[in-house]
């Protein structure tokens, strides 16, 4: 999971750095987003309190951290811009491939559409998660206590199993960290889904930034099916980067031999 959540800080600042380009060419504790009153039935019935949720929150995505030696996966990212500059789209298909602890490799397998998108935007997505895969970097942006302060909101129960959903501030401001809300699974205690939108705007061409994130169990892990950015600009418009994550193949350390494929290609909706 610490491989994956980088990518929704990733996503913000890619899709972010790709309106500002676009717009200069053409020219303490945590405070709840909720109601005072009295709990919903949902977190006064809730089995575990936020303090043991996040408790096994980290615990577990350290462990999974540990035994993640290599994954590779296909992604397919997909830009478009709709507004005043007129419209622009732009997809490129990627080859990822990852090895413990800290690196990550890319190989382009095809690229559409606006050039000024590719260069500007997919490529530098590309060298920035290199970065940002660096351990102290990393560290910086964890789903942790010294990054985030943690309310539990909400418990959901469906066909699909038990959910914890946490509300999430971080404890630094900055436009690398986000706020918003964390669906955590009640028995593998990892983030399943994530709604979330930059702590800090991260530019003035843009007067809103919403990020929703899904992740998809493979094997014994969590990792990325789908991030989708979107971002409102300031004189009109919108811009959205959309990131499908396809084919995992997994190597885990507490399992001997070769890569392997996950379900079906565990294809992204």
């Amino acid at each position: 999971m610490r491989a994956a959540l980088n990518s929704i800080q990733i996503s913000m600042q890619s899709a972010i750095g790709l309106f500002l380009m676009l717009a200069t060419t053409a020219a303490g504790g945590l405070a709840v987003d909720a109601d005072s009153g009295p709990l919903p039935p949902s977190i006064t019935t809730a089995p575990l309190s936020v303090d043991q949720v996040v408790n096994n929150l980290i615990r577990k995505d350290a462990e999974r951290a540990q035994a993640l030696r290599h994954y590779e996966s296909t992604r397919v990212y997909h830009l478009s811009y709709r507004g005043f500059l007129g419209d622009r789209d732009a997809e490129m298909t990627v080859d990822c491939t990852y090895d413990s602890p800290s690196t990550k490799s890319f190989k382009i397998i095809s690229e559409t559409g606006s050039k000024a998108i590719v260069e500007h935007a997919f490529r530098r997505l590309l060298d920035s998660e290199k970065e940002a895969a660096e351990p102290a970097e990393h560290a910086r942006t964890l789903l942790n206590r010294d990054n985030y302060d943690f309310a539990l909101v909400g418990f959901e129960s469906s066909d699909k199993g038990n959910q914890y959903v946490l509300a999430v501030r971080p404890k630094t401001i900055s436009k690398y960290v986000y706020r918003g809300k964390v669906w955590v699974d009640a028995t593998d205690f990892a983030a399943t889904r994530i709604e979330a939108e930059p702590a800090l705007n991260p530019s003035f061409w843009t007067k809103e930034n919403k990020v929703h994130h899904e992740y998809m169990k493979v094997q014994n892990f969590w990792l990325p099916r789908r991030n989708e950015s979107v971002s409102d600009i300031r004189f009109g418009g919108r811009a959205t980067l959309a990131i499908e994550y396809n084919n995992y193949r997994v190597v885990d350390s507490r399992e001997s031999g070769k890569p392997k494929a996950s379900p079906a290609g565990t294809a992204a909706r």
